[in-house]
């Protein structure tokens, strides 16, 4: 098989999400002073993790808007009955600061540069599009990709296979001739085999739990070694190093 397009993931693939969330909350904790509510820094970041991984949940399901669910994490996180607009407000202060810590991966660039006269490239996010054509535009990533689909305006998120097949769909190719890019070995890695996509794992180093059980995802700790994979497609026979 020939692998004709890559789509990516954005926030811990293509983007260092969890060093801006942990730097921008850190600095909006200490300016709110919201800190001597907490036993240590880490502790409230801890807290803002949890709250976040449980509403993002609650999004991915259906079962509130991608602006609810950042209201309800700042509510959440301060155990207060704010309004939207309280919510809102206290959400965008932190939004500073994190944008203040974005940054790329090193190894961002030149993959996409390795690859940008054999690929097509695309993304597919959990996550809206208007935050990330933002985030792609502001990092000076936008012109590597002919679309940016989001969830919150598909109306499917990963790992459901109609996120990918949209994706494909997109880019009038097959499943089997694109590959999928993500930084979570079920949400990303596992849902993209699923659909027919070829599917690696970017091994960022967090602490994901894998689940046990068939091998469907190939792993990668660099971009680096992204070109070969896609050029070679090793989807059938040889090992993947997933889990």
């Amino acid at each position: 098989m020939t692998i004709r397009a890559v789509v990516w993931d954005v926030d811990d693939t293509l983007f260092d999400y969890t060093t801006a969330d942990r730097e921008g909350m850190r600095a909006h904790l200490a300016i709110e002073g919201l800190l001597a509510g907490h036993a240590s820094p880490e502790e409230a970041l801890v807290r803002w993790r949890e709250v976040t991984h449980r509403n993002w949940a609650r999004f991915s399901a259906g079962e509130v808007s991608f602006e609810g669910q950042r209201r309800d994490r700042v509510r959440m996180f301060l155990d207060t009955a704010l309004s939207d607009a309280e919510a809102d407000a206290w959400f965008q202060r932190y939004v500073g600061h994190y944008e203040a810590a974005w940054s790329l991966f090193p190894d961002v660039l030149p993959a996409l540069r390795a690859l940008a006269a054999s690929h097509r490239h695309a993304v597919l996010s959990n996550s809206s599009l208007a935050v990330q054509d933002r985030k792609l535009r502001v990092l000076g990533l936008s012109d590597h990709f002919e679309t940016v689909l989001c969830a919150a305006e598909l109306g499917v998120s990963k790992p459901e296979p109609g996120a990918f097949l949209a994706a494909c769909e997109a880019l009038g190719l097959p499943p089997h001739e694109v590959a999928y890019v993500g930084d979570h070995p079920e949400i990303d890695g596992r849902g993209a085999a699923e659909a027919g996509l070829l599917s690696v794992w970017i091994d960022r180093g967090a602490a994901y739990a894998r689940a046990a059980g068939e091998v469907v995802a190939h792993r990668i700790s660099t971009l680096a070694e992204l070109p070969a994979l896609v050029r070679a497609d090793t989807r059938f026979g040889a090992p993947s190093t997933f889990g």
